[in-house]
């Protein structure tokens, strides 16, 4: 495990922005777990690197801690209720391997450790009374850093008070710790696997993440009837490129994980040297639909500052409408026609 610049150095030729980072680290600590040190090409430019190894560009004071306002939607000190039919609970502030686009840097890496059982309690209670949670997302930090008997404890509870909530595990931890996934850490998940079910959510955010390692973690879920859907960061340097994404998307399908978001990075301090530019990302998005299956597409969205929720980010193909008909363009640019209800031949 890489923690200090010490570990750091002792691998890797640091970069003058990377070296600068250690005289004012941000918020976020170094952790880089060795499996996925070991996809990085010592290279400056290699997109594994940087996704993990810290650069100064991250101490610019840019914009907001807390962009998705979670803090004044929490109604637990774990659980957070932003949207109406679904709730996240914040199960740990640890992860295997600290990301540094991670969006959720006011809590991520800091001290506020693994949820408690009584943290557990409470935020069970809350589900117990809001019928109009329909799903839960187990996140943090990472919830497989979670000791397991407090794993156990957390199905249990959830399972007893509300077995008709879909529960999402939301981890990176397949593409950054996939050694993680025991025998005893599945049949765990097994033994609550009844009732509403089980959603594996990960985050594969470059082709040479998909290794044999992380695509068997990966199928031990799916041989547990468990789907299996991903959400991409759109990362400048990483896979702000077509080929790129067109590859993750067809590999991630491939191995029947559905491309699910392609999300624009959020407006979180630290992070706008890894933004693209929603116009660019749009542009992407165009050129990936006329590449990809629906199957393989995944949706563009942004989480719009402010609190204001997703919203899908792609090219308005209706183009205006008459008495007749309503017009169109196709992906690759030619006009369509389609009349109107009251206009159609029975």
């Amino acid at each position: 495990m890489i923690l200090t610049k010490e570990d750091l150095i002792s691998k890797l030729n640091l970069k003058a922005d990377e070296e600068a980072w250690f005289n004012s680290p941000s918020s976020l600590p170094l952790k880089i777990s060795d499996y996925y040190f070991s996809l990085i090409e010592n290279k400056e430019d290699d997109p594994i690197r940087r996704q993990v190894v810290p650069s100064c560009l991250e101490c610019v004071n840019d914009a907001s801690i807390d962009p998705l306002k979670e803090v004044k939607n929490s109604v637990t000190t774990r659980l957070i209720h932003r949207y109406t039919n679904r709730a996240a609970l914040l199960t740990t502030d640890r992860c295997f391997t600290y990301c540094r686009h991670c969006f959720r840097r006011r809590f991520t890496g800091l001290d506020s450790g693994p949820i408690s059982e009584k943290e557990i309690d409470e935020a069970a209670k809350y589900l117990s009374k809001h019928s109009e949670i329909k799903e839960l997302l187990l996140t943090g930090g990472d919830l497989f850093t979670l000791p397991l008997s407090r794993l156990d404890y957390l199905f249990k509870k959830l399972k007893e008070v509300r077995p008709d909530i879909i529960l999402r595990l939301c981890t990176r931890a397949v593409v950054t710790f996939p050694e993680r996934f025991t025998d005893e850490v599945m049949e765990t998940i097994n033994k609550y696997n009844y009732g509403a079910p089980f959603m594996l959510l990960t985050h594969f955010n470059h082709p040479r993440e998909l290794t044999n390692e992380s695509i068997e973690a990966v199928n031990k879920f799916l041989s547990l009837s468990i789907p299996a859907f991903n959400q991409t960061v759109l990362l400048k340097g990483v896979n702000d490129d077509v080929s790129t994404l067109e590859e993750l998307c067809n590999k991630l399908l491939y191995n029947r994980i559905k491309p699910y978001y392609l999300f624009q990075g959020d407006l979180v301090q630290g992070t706008s040297h890894l933004r693209v530019d929603i116009k660019d990302g749009i542009l992407l998005d165009k050129e990936l639909r006329k590449r990809l299956s629906g199957l393989a597409m995944p949706q563009y969205t942004l989480d719009l500052p402010e609190g204001g929720g997703k919203i899908v980010l792609t090219e308005n193909h209706f183009v205006a409408e008459d008495e007749k008909y309503y017009y169109f363009t196709t992906p690759e640019g030619e006009s369509r026609k389609y009349p109107k209800k009251d206009k159609q031949v029975d």
